[in-house]
C-alpha cells in the first residue's frame, strides 16, 4: 500500500482509517483479540466463582469475590490494553508508510518498552480523570456517611422507619445538586486534557521517546488539531455506542422485563458479545489517532518531504545540523537526547 503522507482533511483521515481497517482487519483484530480474550476469560472466571458461591448460599463471600476481582482485573486489563493499543499504533505506523506488519512483529516491537507506555498512560490518566474520580468519591462518600447517620434508630415506630427520613433525603438532594454542578467544569477539563494528550502515545511509540518527553511532544503536535481530535473521538464513540446497543439489546430487554435481574446464561452471552465488540471496534480509535499524529507531523514539520528523502537514501537537512536540530524521522529517536522515564511535570 502506498503511503498517504500529505496534509489531509478530517474526512480524508476518516476515509484512510476505514481503508486501513478494511485492508488490515485480520492484523488489527488479531492484535486486539489478546486484550479482548483476557477480559472475557477473567469475567467468565469471576462469574463462575460468584455463581458457585451463591449456589452454596455464600452471598457475602460472593460479594467479596467480586470486589477483590475488580482490583486484580483492572490491573491485568490495564496491562493488556496498554500493550494492545501500543501495538496497534506500531502496526498502523508501518502499514500507513507502506511497510509490512504482522501481529507478532507489532507485539515484539513494543514489549521491550511496555513499561514506558504504561507509565505514560498512567500519568495522563491521573491528570485527565482525577477531578471526575474525586467528585464521584466525594459524592458517594457524603451520601453514605450522612445517610447512615440519619437512618431511623431502633426505637422508631415501624411506620416512621418504613418512611423516608427527611434529613437524609435533604442531604442526598443537596449532595446530588452540588455533584451535578461541579461535574460540568470537571467534564470540560477532562475533555480538554484528553485532547491535549491524545497524540502522546503515538509519539512515544513511533519516535521512541521517553514517556514525559512524549507527553510534551504530543502537546505540541496536537496544537491546532484538537477540534479534529474531538470530532474523531465523538464519531468513533457514536459507532461503538450503536454497535453495543445492537449487540446488547437482548440484555437490556431482559433486564427491563425482570427488573434489572438477568440470569447467568444471558450474562455469559453478553460477555461473549462484548468480546467481539472489543475485538472488532477496539483498534479503530488508535488507528485514527495515529493517522492524525502523522498528519500533524506533515503539517508542522514537512514530514512527507523528510520521509521521501529518507526513502531515496538522502539525508534531510535537519539531520545535518547536529544534535540540537529537531529530528523529523520517527526511527531516529536515539538522537533526540531522551530523558529517563520518571515523575515530573507533564504539562
Amino acid at each position: 500500500m502506498e503511503p498517504a503522507l500529505r496534509p489531509m482533511s478530517l474526512g480524508e483521515i476518516l476515509d484512510r482509517t476505514a481503508e486501513l481497517y478494511r485492508t488490515n482487519f485480520g492484523l488489527f483484530a488479531g492484535i486486539f483479540v489478546v486484550y479482548a480474550g483476557a477480559a472475557l476469560a477473567m469475567n467468565l472466571l469471576v462469574l463462575g466463582l460468584e455463581e458457585l458461591l451463591r449456589a452454596e448460599h455464600m452471598i457475602r463471600a460472593a460479594i467479596w469475590v467480586r470486589l477483590s476481582a475488580l482490583g486484580i482485573e483492572w490491573l491485568v486489563l490495564f496491562l493488556m490494553a496498554g500493550a494492545a493499543v501500543a501495538a496497534i499504533c506500531r502496526a498502523v505506523a508501518w502499514v500507513h508508510l507502506g511497510e509490512p506488519a504482522t501481529i507478532r512483529g507489532a507485539y515484539a516491537s513494543i514489549l521491550p518498552r511496555l513499561g514506558r507506555y504504561l507509565w505514560l498512560m498512567t500519568v495522563t490518566f491521573f491528570v485527565v480523570w482525577t477531578p471526575i474520580v474525586l467528585l464521584y468519591l466525594g459524592y458517594f462518600g457524603t451520601v453514605l456517611f450522612f445517610g447512615r447517620g440519619l437512618r431511623p434508630n431502633a426505637g422508631a415506630t415501624a411506620q416512621h422507619a418504613a418512611g423516608i427520613n427527611p434529613q437524609a433525603a435533604m442531604v442526598a438532594l443537596t449532595a446530588t445538586a452540588i455533584f451535578l454542578l461541579l461535574m460540568i467544569p470537571a467534564v470540560v477539563y477532562t475533555i480538554l486534557m484528553a485532547l491535549r494528550y491524545a497524540l502522546a502515545l503515538p509519539a512515544c511509540v513511533v519516535e521512541d521517546l521517553a514517556a514525559l518527553r512524549a507527553i510534551r511532544r504530543g502537546i505540541d503536535l496536537s496544537k491546532g488539531s484538537r477540534g479534529r481530535i474531538f470530532v474523531l473521538g465523538v464519531l468513533i464513540f457514536a459507532i461503538k455506542l450503536v454497535f453495543v446497543a445492537i449487540t446488547q439489546a437482548f440484555v437490556f430487554i431482559a433486564a427491563f422485563r425482570h427488573r434489572g435481574q438477568i440470569g447467568p446464561g444471558l450474562t455469559v452471552l453478553s460477555q461473549v458479545m462484548t468480546f467481539f465488540t472489543n475485538t472488532f471496534l477496539g483498534p479503530i480509535y488508535a488507528t485514527g489517532i495515529t493517522l492524525l499524529y502523522y498528519d500533524q507531523r506533515v503539517r508542522q514539520e514537512g514530514y512527507d518531504i523528510v520521509w521521501m528523502m529518507e526513502a531515496a537514501g538522502l539525508t534531510p537537512p535537519a539531520l545535518e545540523a547536529g544534535p540540537a536540530a529537531p529530528i523529523a524521522s520517527g526511527d531516529a529517536g536515539d538522537a533526540q537526547g531522551r530523558e529517563p522515564d520518571g515523575p515530573g511535570d507533564p504539562h
